[in-house]
């Protein structure tokens, strides 16, 4: 198939047309699936947005694609907090608007499973970009490696039980503090000699 009847595919898809079209969750809620979203994960709301709507691409290539796919981090946290909105999610969209229904299959670990699960991502991006027409956003679908080896290495913490300092500050403050003990110690010979 050339790449511009590809591209021009989803738009002409049902599927994809009933998906542009929905709001998940109820219409009326003072806090918005969106605004959970970003305030669960710490995102801001323009960032939360696009993964929501990356969320509907990834259900898009679930129904579609003939194949078992994995959604990046950022698409599986959309995922994961829809699937509690269990009314709107099994009676409304996997029957409306995706036409069937969208399970959620958790790793059984292993390094088969490793395996498998690197498998479909690539399968997945693969997926994306031939019914897109273009990449996947990286700050939002990253790496193979970076999405199932090193994410699922993070803890999600609360930043009331914790204090989170980014990696560069430790060592600015770690370089401060030798060059203040450095500082320390000359001055103190200075001062010993003088007296």
């Amino acid at each position: 198939m050339p790449a511009a009847a590809s591209r021009s595919a989803p738009l002409d898809h049902p599927v994809w047309r009933a998906l542009q079209n929905y709001q998940i969750g109820p219409d009326d809620a003072a806090l918005s699936f969106a605004a959970r979203l970003a305030r669960e994960n710490g995102w801001r709301p323009a960032f939360a947005a696009r993964v929501i709507e990356e969320y509907k691409r990834f259900c898009f290539l679930a129904v579609t694609s003939g194949h078992e796919l994995t959604p990046s981090d950022a698409v599986d946290q959309a995922w994961h907090l829809h699937l509690t909105y269990t009314r709107d999610y099994w009676e409304r969209f996997c029957p409306q608007i995706l036409g069937r229904p969208l399970h959620h299959g958790p790793t059984a670990g292993g390094s088969d499973e490793r395996h498998r699960f690197f498998r479909q991502y690539a399968d997945t991006l693969a997926a994306y970009e031939a019914a897109f027409g273009t990449l996947p956003p990286y700050d939002i679908w990253p790496s193979a490696r970076r999405r199932l080896l090193l994410d699922p290495r993070a803890r999600r913490v609360h930043p009331r039980q914790a204090m989170i300092v980014p990696r560069w500050r430790v060592r600015l403050a770690l370089v401060l503090l030798a060059a203040a003990g450095l500082i320390w110690w000359r001055w103190r010979d200075i001062w010993a000699f003088s007296t």
